[in-house]
């Protein structure tokens, strides 16, 4: 609770990650600004990185909710057809390193997910509501389709991942943003990112967060793991 000008008002924080891909140097690093907040995740929490089990436990223990990524999803089934080579050898590395209860967890996970935060629907979604675990949501590609979403999927906000890319954009039906990747930044900017949601007097606003991170321990951990080199050295890059 807070106070302006005599009156009491509710302001809440809430913490939102997303594509982590079993990059555990990035993710404590992060969670390091979240402490005592309510987190949720949309997605991709495995994938490209050498640290699934420990992240994949970490997300099970610390947040609130999540849903399926499309590397998630090609864990738990086996399914890899979507993926190039590079990519489908991770998923068949990390399969072969997750713990019973962490493997548990990924198949417990919708493809989206309903919220209702301080009286505001919020929807939980990887890709996009259309297709949750393949299609990529950029503004440049889709701002058009944003207040369809929002009044389609009667939602005042919601909150996507997969690009890897951050953005947020206030329509005229609510807000949808995209918190970034924690773990395979591809916007240029080799930080980690993540989005705080702010709510207060059923207004809704985001804010966008990057960290530095050891780039250095993970990506020597995804070449000693014998993953593919690029998953480490893009690190470097943020692409």
């Amino acid at each position: 609770m807070e106070r302006k000008g005599g009156v009491d008002f509710k302001l809440t924080r809430y913490a939102f990650v997303s594509d982590i891909h079993s990059n555990f140097d990035a993710l404590k690093q992060v969670a390091k600004d979240l402490e005592g907040m309510d987190i949720f995740v949309v997605g991709d929490i495995v994938g490209y990185g050498s640290e699934p089990d420990a992240v994949v436990q970490w997300v099970a223990s610390r947040c609130k909710a999540a849903v399926r990524g499309n590397h998630d999803d090609a864990t738990v089934t086996g399914d890899t057809s979507w993926f190039n080579s590079s990519a489908a050898m991770a998923i068949e590395w990390t399969r072969g390193r997750l713990s019973g209860p962490s493997f548990s967890y990924l198949s417990s996970l919708p493809l989206s997910r309903r919220l209702v935060l301080d009286g505001l629907k919020v929807l939980l979604v990887h890709g996009s509501p259309e297709d949750p675990l393949h299609e990529y949501v950029f503004p440049q590609t889709h701002e058009n389709l944003f207040d369809y979403y929002l009044s389609k999927y009667d939602a005042d906000i919601i909150v996507l991942g997969h690009t890897h890319v951050p953005f947020a954009a206030k329509m005229i039906h609510g807000l949808i943003f995209n918190p970034g990747s924690v773990g395979q930044p591809r916007d240029g900017i080799p930080k980690a990112s993540y989005s705080i949601l702010e709510i207060k007097d059923n207004e809704a606003k985001v804010q966008n967060y990057r960290v530095n991170y050891d780039i250095e321990s993970a990506a020597k951990k995804i070449f000693e793991a014998g993953l593919p080199r690029q998953f480490g050295l893009r690190l470097y890059s943020g692409y």
